[in-house]
């Protein structure tokens, strides 16, 4: 039996079409280009949740957008992986209506991650789902003021009724958890994929101790001499 109890990996993911996939990639990739890496990207993320999900028999579930894109990829992502739309307006209230439906579902605690953090590895996954032993919310902090990767024992209504894409979105999560009463814990930093400057980030994965993150990502990024300096 799971000592961390029941649980699920939710990814949110888009579809990977140019023009609405890493976009302040563009310049330097090209809209097909930036396409082209995020289908890496998020080959990584699931494999990597696949993994974390196996070791700790969680659920793994891959949250889309668009909708109407759920089909298609549901035919390229690793078995075990439940398919589904992402619903809501904007991300604050898919990612609560997504706590909402593990929660519904028997998932003790559950873990919510994007798709932008190949860098993520499983051990990071399966450390998130430990801290929860002890804590109501993690998140491991993005150097934008972000987080690429978000905990939960249970759903709190409103938790994420700010607005998403700033500077201060850690800070105000982490004060609406705490006014709700919920124990709080940062999990050791990671990044989201963003713009040119965090692909010097994404290049001292190769120095990190232990199996080699995102290969896809990497393998693509050589391949294309993408990394700065290289002329994309």
């Amino acid at each position: 039996m799971n000592p961390h109890g029941r649980g699920s990996f939710v990814v949110f993911a888009k579809e990977p079409t140019p023009g609405r996939v890493k976009t302040r990639l563009c310049p330097p990739l090209s809209p097909e280009q930036a396409a082209e890496l995020y289908a890496c990207m998020l080959d990584d993320v699931l494999e990597a949740t696949a993994e974390a999900s196996k070791r700790l028999g969680y659920e793994a579930v891959l949250a889309i957008d668009p909708p109407d894109a759920r089909s298609l990829l549901a035919r390229q992502v690793p078995l075990g992986f439940r398919v589904v739309a992402q619903r809501g307006g904007g991300l604050g209230e898919r990612m609560e209506r997504a706590a909402a439906c593990a929660a519904a579902g028997g998932s003790e605690r559950v873990v919510l991650r994007g798709s932008d953090s190949p860098a993520l590895r499983v051990e990071d996954l399966v450390a998130a789902a430990a801290a929860l032993d002890e804590a109501d919310l993690v998140a491991a902090p993005d150097p934008d003021g972000g987080y690429s990767l978000l905990g939960l024992r249970r759903p709190s209504a409103g938790l994420f009724d700010h607005a998403m894409s700033h500077s201060g979105v850690l800070e105000q999560t982490l004060a609406a958890a705490r006014t709700r009463g919920l124990r709080t814990h940062l999990l050791a930093p990671g990044f989201d994929l963003d713009i040119a400057a965090d692909l010097s980030r994404l290049a001292e994965e190769r120095e990190r101790p232990g199996p080699e993150a995102c290969r896809r990502t990497l393998a693509w990024l050589d391949r294309n001499r993408a990394w700065p300096g290289a002329g994309a």
